[in-house]
């Protein structure tokens, strides 16, 4: 059985700095701002990854957090691993989700676009490059 394995998480930020100190400080996480280039973003690495950034131990998984002016209303989020985002964005819209736009690259990691779920869940899905 195949199946796409959530790989990211997600959650809303007001405060850079904040955010980073509170997860670094409470659970020992890697909290790295990506800076405006990449709409302020901050990743949080939860595990240890290897050379193409892809976890090391199967089960464990990073995340990141957005700015809450960003997606107002939006809140924790998961990201799920895809073959092909076209053939999933097509299932998702067949099952009665809704793809919110058109898929965007992510540098050096894949193209990822955001859906909303029959629950009004706000989900995500991932085409990870082919190393």
């Amino acid at each position: 059985m195949k199946t796409n394995p959530v790989v990211h998480f997600e959650m809303p930020y007001e405060n850079s700095d904040r955010v980073q100190k509170f997860y670094s400080d409470a659970f020992g996480w890697q909290m790295q701002g990506t800076g405006a280039e990449m709409n302020d973003y901050v990743l949080a690495g939860t595990t240890e990854t290897d050379e193409n950034r892809m976890v090391k131990t199967p089960g464990n998984i990073n995340g990141g957090f957005f700015p809450k002016n960003q997606a107002p209303g939006a809140g924790t989020s998961v990201v799920i691993s895809v073959d092909n985002i076209n053939d999933a964005m097509k299932k998702i819209k067949d099952a009665g989700g809704k793809v919110e736009g058109e898929p965007m690259e992510i540098p050096g990691i894949g193209h990822w676009v955001v859906f909303t779920d029959t629950e009004g869940n706000r989900v995500s899905i991932l085409q990870a490059m082919r190393m």
